[in-house]
C-alpha cells in the first residue's frame, strides 16, 4: 500500500515536471543571462552531452557545488586508482564549483554539468550516458532522477549523506513521505554523516540494511594538493607577511563582511601591524568589499588585481576561486564564515585544520557542528566557536583573536591539536568509503545490469 501511494505521489511529480519544463527552461535560460550558469555549456543542465560516451562499465557521480563536489575527488582518484578500466563521468551544478574542480580532476574523467530533474533531461542524461551505478553526495535526493535509474536497474549509492532539520520536514510531510521513503528504497548504499543523521533517514523509512558509517569524506579534502597556479605571487605575498600580524576570515558570507571589518578595526587598535584576509565565498563579494572600503578612504589590496602589501595596507582581499587551501597555509589563524549570522550553516573546518591552522568559528555552524564536536572530543583546543558579544567581556571574537595574536604559546597550542585532531579523523577515510562501494556497488548491483566490475 505505501509504494503504491509513492508510486502515485511520484507520478504527479512526473506530470507536474513535464508540464513546467517550458518554464523550467526559461528559468535556466535567464540564469545563464545573469551569468549563474555557464555561458557555452548551459545546455548540459538539459541533457545534453557535450561529449561522448566511451564504451565500458561508467561510473558516475553528482555533488551539487564545490564543498560537496571536493569530497567525491578522493573516492573518484581511488576508483580511477583501484579500477582503470572503469571511466568515471562527475557532475556539479553550480559554476563556481566547475571553475575549481576542473583543475583537481584527473585528465580522463569526464566533467558536464548535472542535468535538471525534469522528465526530458534525466531521460535524455542517462540513455547517453546509460552509467552503472551513481553515486551522490551528501543531500541530493531527486525523485526524477533516483526513480529513473532505479527503473533502469542502476545502482545507487549516497555519500556523506546528511538530512538537515528543514529538510527532514518537508520530506517527512504526511503527504510527501511515501515518495521519500519509495526514493530511499532504490539505493543500494547509504553513508550519513552522523548517528542522528541515519536516525532522520530510518525515521523516513529509509531500510536500515543499507545504512553504514565510514567517517566524513569532508576530512578527505585536507589531504587534496592544490595546483601550483600562481605559485611566485603566494611566496612574495608570503614575504610581505612576515613579521606582521595575520589572521584570516575564510568562506565570508554576505553581511559577514561587516562583522570581520569591526572586528578589524577593533583589532587594529592593539595590533597596528594587522593583516585581515578576506576571502569572501563568492568572488565577485570581495570586489564588492574592496570598493566600499577604498571608497571609505581605507587602503585595501585584492587579490584579483595582484596588489601587494604596501606600508600602510592591512586588509588583503582574495576575489579569486580555488586558493582557500594555499592561503590557510599562509596564515595561522583561521576564523571560518558562513556561520556568524542567524540562519547560517557553516563551512568545512577541516582545511583549515589540515593546514595546521588555530581554528574559530561563529555560532551557526549547521551540521559543521558534528564535525567541530568530533575535533574537541579529540582535543579541547582544536576548535573555538565564539559567540560576537556578550555583556561582560564585550566583542568574544576580537578577545579570542587577540589572545591568539599576542600568545605565542596559545596560537601553536591550537594550531597543533587542530592538525592532530585532523589527521586522527581523516584516517582511513577514503579506503572505508572505496571498500563499502566496492561491496555494496561494484561487486553485487553492477551485475544485474550485466556489467561487472570485479
Amino acid at each position: 500500500m505505501r509504494r503504491e501511494r509513492g508510486e502515485l505521489i511520484y507520478k504527479i511529480y512526473r506530470a507536474l515536471t513535464y508540464g513546467l519544463s517550458p518554464l523550467i527552461h526559461l528559468h535556466l535560460r535567464w540564469r545563464k543571462f545573469r551569468g549563474l550558469e555557464h555561458p557555452l555549456r548551459w545546455r548540459e543542465r538539459l541533457g545534453f552531452p557535450s561529449f561522448p560516451r566511451p564504451p565500458g562499465p561508467l561510473l558516475w557521480f553528482h555533488a551539487v557545488s564545490l564543498g560537496e563536489g571536493m569530497c567525491a575527488i578522493p573516492v573518484i582518484k581511488c576508483c580511477i586508482e583501484r579500477r582503470p578500466d572503469v571511466t568515471v563521468l562527475m557532475t556539479t551544478t553550480t559554476t563556481s564549483a566547475f571553475e575549481v574542480i576542473k583543475h583537481q580532476l584527473p585528465n580522463n574523467v569526464i566533467y558536464q554539468f548535472s542535468p535538471i530533474d525534469t522528465p526530458g533531461a534525466i531521460d535524455a542524461f542517462l540513455c547517453h550516458w546509460n552509467p552503472n551505478a551513481i553515486i551522490l553526495i551528501e543531500s541530493e535526493l531527486w525523485p526524477n532522477l533516483i526513480i529513473g535509474a532505479a527503473k533502469k536497474r542502476i545502482a545507487l549509492a549516497l555519500l556523506n549523506a546528511r538530512m538537515s532539520a528543514k529538510s527532514y520536514d518537508s520530506w517527512s510531510q504526511p503527504f510527501i513521505i511515501p515518495l521519500t521513503s519509495l526514493m530511499l528504497s532504490k539505493f543500494l548504499l547509504i553513508l550519513p554523516l552522523s548517528t542522528t543523521q541515519a536516525i532522520r533517514f530510518q525515521l523516513l523509512q529509509c531500510p536500515p540494511f543499507i545504512i553504514n558509517f565510514c567517517g566524513d569524506l569532508k576530512y578527505a579534502v585536507g589531504n587534496i594538493e592544490t595546483a601550483e597556479g600562481d605559485q611566485r605571487a603566494l611566496e612574495e605575498l608570503q614575504v610581505q607577511l612576515m613579521n606582521r600580524k595575520v589572521w584570516m576570515a575564510s568562506s565570508i558570507h554576505k553581511g559577514e563582511e561587516k562583522v570581520m571589518l569591526d572586528v578589524h578595526k577593533e583589532l587594529k587598535q592593539m595590533h597596528l601591524d594587522i593583516i585581515t584576509i578576506i576571502v569572501p565565498r563568492h568572488p565577485q563579494h570581495g570586489e564588492l568589499i574592496a570598493l566600499e572600503l577604498e571608497n571609505e578612504g581605507v587602503r585595501v589590496a585584492l587579490r584579483s588585481r595582484h596588489d601587494k602589501l604596501l606600508p600602510g595596507t592591512n586588509i588583503y582581499v582574495v576575489d579569486t576561486l580555488g586558493e582557500l587551501k594555499k592561503f590557510y597555509r599562509l596564515t595561522p589563524i583561521a576564523v571560518i564564515g558562513g556561520s556568524f549570522l542567524p540562519g547560517s550553516a557553516g563551512h568545512n573546518i577541516s582545511e583549515a585544520a589540515a593546514a595546521g591552522c588555530a581554528v574559530l568559528t561563529g555560532p551557526y555552524i549547521g551540521h559543521f557542528s558534528y564535525m567541530a564536536i568530533q575535533m574537541q572530543r579529540l582535543n579541547p583546543l582544536s576548535v573555538l566557536q565564539t559567540s560576537l558579544r556578550c555583556q561582560v567581556s564585550g566583542h568574544i571574537l576580537v578577545e579570542a583573536l587577540s589572545n591568539l595574536l599576542t600568545d605565542a604559546k596559545l596560537l601553536e597550542a591550537r594550531q597543533e591539536a587542530a592538525k592532530q585532531a585532523y589527521h586522527a579523523l581523516s584516517h582511513g577515510i577514503t579506503e572505508n568509503v572505496w571498500s563499502l562501494l566496492d561491496l555494496h556497488i561494484f561487486r553485487n548491483a553492477l551485475a544485474h545490469r550485466g556489467s561487472i566490475i570485479q
